[in-house]
């Protein structure tokens, strides 16, 4: 199984990463070699948000043509940067996703259950790209200020760009997946080994 048929719900997208931020890095992946950006349209954005849990009902008639992709693409880019430098151990400059956090317009609500518990939950506007991609940045930055670094890790394959965070027992999580890249090296190691007795 390749990685890309391991996608949420055949969409297409790889979603591995178990957590959104480190997912968004992973629409840019490796694929036969080349570098292929999965994220191509606004409706491309939509699809992943709802691939990787996140549905949006947005009026993409309302946006500017390409607004959502390139406002994605950005915060991708932004997230990027600082996942690379918090898990290097190195100081980061966060105005790109401050700004993203910025534009954040939500409110909470309170509803009660049918059992009579009450449940808070958070409601988004959807009226901007920077609105749509808030919780996302929300979720960014909660991972850079409260996940722990050690566990942001990405593929140990040579030919894999992939993040994901290892939420393991044992925190020794290695591939990006186990039917991808954990069994390319399974196999490569078995034909290694058979080489060395032969």
């Amino acid at each position: 199984m390749s990685i890309q048929e391991q996608s949420n719900g055949g969409s297409g997208f790889i979603v591995v990463a178990d957590h959104p931020a480190l997912d968004l890095l992973n629409t840019v992946a490796r694929i036969d070699g080349v570098l292929v950006d999965a994220l191509k349209s606004d409706r491309d954005v939509l699809r992943w948000l709802e691939a990787a849990g996140w549905p949006v009902e947005a009026d993409l008639a309302k946006l500017k043509p390409q607004s959502l992709l390139q406002t994605a693409r950005a915060l991708r880019d932004s997230i990027r940067d600082l996942v690379e430098k918090r898990t290097a151990g190195k100081r980061v400059d966060a105005k790109d996703l401050n700004r993203f956090l910025a534009e954040s317009r939500s409110y909470l609500e309170l509803d009660q259950k049918k059992d009579g518990s009450l449940h808070l939950s958070r409601i988004w506007k959807h009226r901007s790209a920077e609105e749509i991609l808030a919780p996302l940045a929300e979720s960014a930055a909660d991972l850079l200020a409260n996940g722990d670094l050690r566990l942001i890790r990405r593929c140990e394959s040579e030919e894999c760009i992939l993040w994901f965070y290892d939420r393991t027992k044992s925190h020794h999580r290695r591939w990006c997946s186990m039917a991808a890249c954990g069994n390319r090296h399974k196999v490569a190691e078995y034909r290694r080994r058979r080489q060395l007795t032969r």
